[in-house]
């Protein structure tokens, strides 16, 4: 089981996922950018939500499943 992700602005968790080879895709004129991770030949992609001071523990990691992380690689990264 990982621990818990601390909560962390929009600005250093896009820094976190970058460490976890996480690219940005795009984001219009949304307050959503989306990010992109191939993983053995698969692509998973999830929204951030971009320009907030504090995002929860639970938004995160939410994210980081729909990126196919696990909690090693979780761990791992914080």
């Amino acid at each position: 089981m990982s621990k818990k992700i601390p909560p962390m602005s929009s600005k250093k968790f896009v820094k976190l996922l970058a460490r976890g080879e996480v690219r940005f895709v795009r984001q219009r004129s949304t307050s959503h950018a989306i990010f992109e991770r191939k993983k053995e030949g698969k692509m998973y992609r999830a929204p951030v939500v971009m320009g907030k001071k504090e995002l929860s523990s639970k938004y995160m990691k939410l994210v980081l499943r729909q990126l196919d992380f696990t909690d090693e690689e979780i761990e791992a990264l914080i």
